[in-house]
């Protein structure tokens, strides 16, 4: 079942863990609450039988005993296997302090292995977010090693952008930061959700910038264009570079991305979803707060280049 329209939510089974249990059926031909012929209700012995395994002086519980069971706390969703906000945070909070440390990695080795790590973390990257995307059963593992490899990714591209326009690598992470922040304040308040009008909106949009990013690097990489950021910088539109407007639009993408992620973690908690699934929550996070990252230091550095 897909929470909230996300695509890495598809096909995880986030079925409830607290479902009561099927009704008891009566045998055929016998009324419900009826028992049959020469059995006792209750499971009380019949007469002159003797019940199986009872000791009283084993059985019986003092009234101090009774009344400490009667006042403890009723068990509450990490008790009974279920996932909650905290594991969601808790678990988020893992996969970034491995996006950190593999960006810790690039930014102090040195320029030129730094490059290599960076094109390592991209396909690393990538093969790994569609292996976990796939997978039925979320593998902590596997997500924090895709984490781990896109801190490699942001790292290398942050040093390159912040040694080309200083001060852009600081921005993105502020700009991050803010954008979830207010996004995550939006869908608090009930002023912005995931529709599914809305969805199909951001679907379409989507298919339409993944066009214009593939279209993009092939013209990059056959030279067809020569500008660092190929069609973005090369073509204007009314003095400004195409690469503000498509950047604008995929930053509102990324943030309309999370709206959907905040969505599935909360249907997946309110219908009582298995606690593992609390890392598929933490991935979709990880995913796209690197895509925003990106597009808002990408969009930055345009603006830095046009000064």
């Amino acid at each position: 079942m897909a929470l909230g329209g996300n695509p890495i939510f598809n096909g995880k089974n986030f079925r409830g863990a607290t479902q009561a249990p099927p009704a008891p059926q009566a045998p055929y031909g016998q009324g419900y609450g009826q028992n049959p012929y020469g059995q006792n209700q209750f499971g009380q012995p019949q007469y002159g039988q003797a019940q199986a395994g009872w000791n009283p002086a084993q059985q019986a519980m003092s009234s101090d005993q009774l009344q400490d069971m009667y006042n403890r706390p009723a068990a509450g969703p990490a008790d009974s296997g279920r996932m909650t906000f905290d594991d969601v945070i808790m678990k988020t909070a893992a996969c970034l302090a491995a996006v950190i440390a593999g960006a810790a990695v690039t930014l102090v080795v040195a320029q030129g292995l730094a490059s290599m790590l960076m094109i390592v973390g991209a396909l690393g990257g990538f093969v790994l977010a569609l292996v976990n995307t796939f997978k039925k059963q979320p593998s902590p593992a596997l997500i924090l090693a895709y984490a781990a490899l896109e801190g490699l990714f942001l790292g290398g591209l942050t040093r390159i952008l912040d040694g080309m326009f200083p001060g852009v690598g600081l921005q993105a992470v502020i700009g991050t930061l803010s954008v979830f922040a207010v996004t995550l304040v939006l869908f608090k308040s009930g002023k912005v959700r995931a529709t599914p009008k809305a969805m199909r909106f951001f679907m379409i949009a989507l298919i339409g910038y993944a066009v214009f990013a593939l279209v993009n690097m092939v013209m990059m990489w056959t030279g067809a264009v020569q500008t660092p950021f190929g069609l973005r910088t090369q073509v204007e539109l009314f003095g400004i570079p195409l690469g503000v407007f498509i950047g604008l639009l995929a930053i509102g993408l990324a943030a309309f991305s999370l709206i959907m992620d905040f969505t599935s973690i909360e249907a997946g908690v309110r219908s009582g979803a298995p606690q593992r699934f609390s890392w598929t929550a933490a991935f979709g996070l990880t995913v796209t707060l690197v895509w925003l990252y990106v597009e808002i230091i990408r969009l930055l550095a345009i603006l830095r280049g046009d000064d």
